[in-house]
């Protein structure tokens, strides 16, 4: 029986738990581990309804419409 798990973390967020849980999760089975990094537009743009609000929020920014100023010190 073959078994596959994804996991998307920071790489900080690596640990000993997180070793603990794989050997739990896997036990005694031999498994793979590959290693790269995400690149998040790419990640967002496989789905369309996403890659359309990413390509839309772009040219807001590009010709400077629809956009929310807010005050850093407000957020204190």
């Amino acid at each position: 029986m073959s078994m596959e798990s994804l996991f998307r973390l920071n790489a900080r967020d690596l640990n000993q738990n997180f070793l603990e849980s794989l050997k739990t999760l896997f036990q005694d089975r031999e498994i793979e581990i590959i290693v790269y990094d995400v690149d998040e537009t790419a990640y967002l743009s496989k789905s369309e309804a996403n890659q359309q609000r990413l390509l839309k929020a772009i040219k807001n920014v590009e010709n400077g419409t629809n956009m929310i100023e807010v005050n850093l010190e407000d957020l204190e």
